[in-house]
């Protein structure tokens, strides 16, 4: 079953799920996690306490609301928008990411978010 979870960054808070996979249970057990967030293009990445291996949903076909797992950074990628290696309006991940959540509802808006010092992940 889903784990509910809402991302907070600025004055912007969203809902989102994390799925039923090893690697979203992992990240759903480390929650909250408060992180300073990099960016690429319309991408938030950062750091967080889990280490895990690419699994069954790893992939760099990703959709804008899609909350990827990337085990070289052990990171966290939330995408919202074209990256740097984006040929169209689609997000493309540096590399492939395990996916292990959705964002809920509009992740559009976390381009008013750019620039933040923080971000907050946390369950509903």
């Amino acid at each position: 079953m889903p784990v509910k979870i809402k991302i907070a960054i600025k004055d912007i808070v969203l809902e989102a799920e994390l799925f039923d996979t090893a690697t979203a249970k992992a990240v759903a057990a480390s929650l909250p996690i408060e992180a300073k967030p990099n960016e690429w293009g319309d991408e938030f990445y950062f750091e967080i306490p889990v280490s895990m291996p690419l699994d069954d949903s790893a992939t760099t076909k990703v959709s804008v609301g899609d909350i990827g797992y990337w085990p070289p950074g052990n990171a966290l990628a939330i995408f919202f928008g074209p990256t740097p290696m984006s040929k169209g309006p689609e997000p493309v991940p540096a590399s492939a990411v395990n996916i292990v959540g959705r964002i809920t509802g509009d992740a559009t808006i976390l381009k008013k978010a750019k620039g933040s010092a923080s971000i907050r992940l946390e369950r509903y």
